[in-house]
């Protein structure tokens, strides 16, 4: 099949997510045309035989700001005709799956259009007023929807009345992203000690802030680093209360990273007491590095994480007794490696990377037998 998918080319889930199918799909085969405003990230570590194209919306003088849906409808338009697409996989509802459709109209319904929910298009920017019929829309029209959990599935049936359709087929881990480049019996001086470790974006509802807490309250009893991968607008808020604790130099704020599994490898406990996670792509990947995830018992992570036994589930802003969660797992050194063994298995049979191109194969399949 030919397949176009469009994506953000930021280092959140779902273009890492995004990125991962084309790969895997291109890896069976399929012809794929990733669109994006710049190469995703996961993109530029991989050599794979995966096409790119660069949406740049044309400045006018008489627009506030660059029309970058229109320029991407254009684009998908465009490429669809030169390389006779199948499918577009549009990741996100708005810009993405609408831009996908108008690019469907002006190619005479020619090609298929695939949405995956991911989760801010629907927890966030859907349920704002100004954005509703659009997103609505956008799930309505599509040939074809995913959600990245039930958690999404029941939550966009909730909110727009629609998506009884809608099928969950869950992010992945792939075995390649298990290659780091630190050799094992290396110690840095950030694994002097063992590490705590959080990847975000620095919003308010991942409350990187409560990471923060957690690791006072566990530092008092046992010696961590703490390291906080990403960036975001609310990093110089936690950075500056960071440098009033006494332990500031073992707090480590890393920004950006392309490679973060090589920190994953090294750590002890991920820490996310998000406020909503769709799905916790971030905690599946330390998982599948055999590291526990000490996080909230809310959105899709119970979906995911196995209280208990894969890591530990808690209310939204208990810091106290995730705080213990963590101690425990650093002073239970038996325990720590069993949860690590069962993070590890849950991460590869229930999150592996096969049957979830399957699935996507399956569905692509399915809607061009409808004509």
């Amino acid at each position: 099949m030919r397949i176009g998918i469009s994506c953000y080319s930021t280092f959140g889930g779902s273009g890492s997510v995004a990125s991962e199918i084309g790969i895997g799909l291109s890896n069976r085969g399929h012809e794929v045309h990733i669109l994006s405003s710049a190469i995703p990230p996961r993109l530029n570590i991989h050599r794979n035989e995966v096409y790119f194209h660069e949406v740049t919306p044309s400045p006018y003088p008489l627009f506030e700001s660059p029309l970058y849906g229109d320029a991407l409808a254009s684009k998908m338009a465009d490429i669809t005709q030169k390389y006779n697409l199948d499918i577009i996989h549009a990741h996100y509802a708005i810009p993405h799956a609408s831009s996908a459709l108008l690019a469907k109209m002006a190619c005479d319904n020619k090609v298929k259009v695939v949405t995956t929910l991911h989760g801010t298009d629907i927890t966030i920017v859907g349920a704002d007023p100004s954005y509703f019929p659009m997103v609505r829309l956008a799930i309505k029209q599509s040939d074809a929807v995913t959600a990245v959990s039930r958690f999404l599935k029941n939550q966009t049936i909730e909110t727009f009345g629609v998506g009884d359709q809608i099928e969950v087929i869950s992010n992945f881990v792939c075995s390649h992203d298990l290659i780091y480049t630190q050799p094992e019996n290396q110690t840095t001086p950030l694994h002097e000690v063992p590490s705590l470790i959080h990847v975000s974006n620095f919003r308010p509802v991942k409350r990187v802030l409560d990471v923060v807490k957690i690791y006072e309250k566990v530092r008092m009893t046992s010696p961590c680093n703490l390291i906080l991968i990403g960036d975001g607008p609310d990093r110089s808020e936690i950075e500056t209360y960071c440098r009033k604790l006494p332990f500031w130099n073992d707090i480590h704020f890393l920004g950006k990273q392309n490679q973060v599994e090589n920190y994953l490898a090294k750590s002890s406990v991920f820490i996310l007491p998000s406020e909503t996670e769709s799905f916790g792509l971030s905690a599946l990947e330390a998982m599948s590095l055999g590291v526990p995830v000490v996080a909230t018992a809310i959105g899709g992570l119970p979906e995911l994480i196995r209280d208990k036994i894969d890591g530990f589930l808690h209310p939204l802003g208990d810091i106290d007794s995730m705080a213990r969660s963590v101690s425990s797992l650093l002073e239970d050194k038996v325990l720590r490696s069993q949860m690590s063994v069962s993070s590890k298995k849950r991460a590869f049979d229930s999150f592996g990377e096969k049957h979830v191109i399957d699935a996507y194969e399956a569905i692509y399949q399915r809607v061009l037998s409808h004509k």
